[in-house]
């Protein structure tokens, strides 16, 4: 599918996520995407899709059914559903996400999110509910209550917000807190949406990523069955392997998505600069200075994010002791990412002329969907202060 295909020369045709995500499958998910944007309707049929050619369970390894790949791999991956379908893979990421930080802790000899990859492989689809209104200390700290049960699972009572895959989602991760004699602590589990309790509220009617559909959850005594919690932990800050492998593959997923949609945005302003004619000179506009040089601007931001991408997830796979510097360098590269994404996708507007300022042009679509980036954690004040406390220490 050229339309909406990330190039060869940085996409490895041996890796996992290539083998599934064929180019007849990007195609069709490619032209359902406006409609589901119209519509402000879930990418159900997409999910089908990706669910029958065992997209789910990518990060899973063979001997579960699933294709095995890295962190590396599975970004690559993302940025080609993105380039396709840019809400689709915000949706999916949540699962991938989940699924990403159990191969992280099962490389580092932990196995307690093996059953995420088992049933992952079989088809469920994992969601991710930790962000909560006016809780902007996210993984270390929650507004959500878990009540222990006799048996040794949890209740959870609160509102979860940004829940991606609201429609479809099977197993909901979560976190809450518990007050103890010791002193509050925060348990994490996973919820089983067939155990009931939890209701979608329907409020996504939002500028971009429409089609992920990530209504707000309320939980009213959701069960976490026993066996799956999976870590219970101080507030706050912790160096915890839980802690490290959810930011790791939440920041280095979330940017693929925004990479995959300036490689797109590229390719668009390609095709329009060699579509468009000067009327004054006759000559296609892909001869044009000025032209020419927003395009190769856009390229050069892109380069640089694909390196920066790159190099992190890499280094996650390989498991590169970056010690404290951990935090700040995943909080950056989703900044920088999303940040350079949002450039690109502008210089692409100004190279398509005002036909992309259409409201049903595909440059518009991504022009609202890139703008998301911007609200997803790490916002670029926390990865600042993350960066200062790296390099200076902590507030006095």
């Amino acid at each position: 599918m050229s339309a909406a295909r990330v190039p060869d020369a940085v996409v490895d045709p041996t890796e996992p996520g290539r083998r599934l995500l064929t180019d007849e499958l990007l195609a069709r998910i490619h032209d359902r995407a406006p409609g589901y944007d119209e519509a402000n309707a879930f990418f159900a049929e997409d999910l089908d899709d990706l669910r029958a050619a065992g997209y789910l369970g990518l990060c899973a390894p063979p001997a579960y059914g699933g294709a095995g790949a890295g962190l590396r791999q599975t970004s690559d991956a993302q940025r080609r559903l993105a380039a396709a379908a840019p809400a689709t893979a915000l949706g999916i990421n949540m699962h991938l996400v989940w699924t990403s930080v159990a191969r992280i802790l099962a490389e580092r000899g932990i196995d307690t999110l093996d059953f995420v990859l088992r049933e992952a492989a079989a088809g469920e689809l994992f969601a991710f509910g930790v962000s909560e209104p006016a809780n902007d200390l996210m993984l270390f700290d929650s507004t959500t209550t878990a009540r222990p049960e006799a048996g040794g699972g949890y209740r959870y009572t609160g509102r979860k917000i940004f829940t991606s895959l609201s429609p479809a989602w099977t197993r909901l991760g979560v976190h809450g807190r518990e007050e103890t004699p010791d002193g509050p602590r925060l348990v994490w589990g996973f919820i089983d949406r067939a155990d009931g309790g939890t209701r979608s509220l329907g409020d996504w009617d939002t500028l971009g990523m429409r089609a992920s559909q990530s209504h707000t959850t309320e939980l009213e005594d959701a069960l976490v069955r026993a066996d799956r919690v999976i870590a219970t932990l101080p507030v706050g800050p912790v160096p915890d392997p839980l802690v490290f492998g959810i930011f790791a593959a939440f920041e280095v997923l979330l940017a693929s998505v925004y990479a995959g949609i300036a490689e797109r945005a590229v390719q668009l302003a390609v095709e329009a600069a060699r579509r468009r004619t000067s009327r004054r000179s006759g000559a296609a506009l892909d001869q044009d200075p000025d032209t020419r040089y927003r395009i190769a601007e856009a390229q050069l931001l892109v380069d640089g994010l694909l390196a920066d991408l790159a190099a992190t997830a890499d280094d996650v796979d390989d498991r590169v002791d970056h010690g404290a510097r951990w935090f700040s360098r995943l909080s950056g590269v989703k900044v920088r990412v999303t940040r350079t994404a949002r450039e690109v996708v502008d210089l692409a507007l100004a190279v398509g002329g005002g036909a992309g300022f259409t409201r049903t042009s595909e440059l518009a679509r991504l022009h609202r969907d890139v703008t998301a980036g911007a609200y997803h954690p790490s916002s670029d004040s926390s990865a600042h202060a993350t960066m200062a406390t790296a390099l200076l220490g902590p507030l006095a």
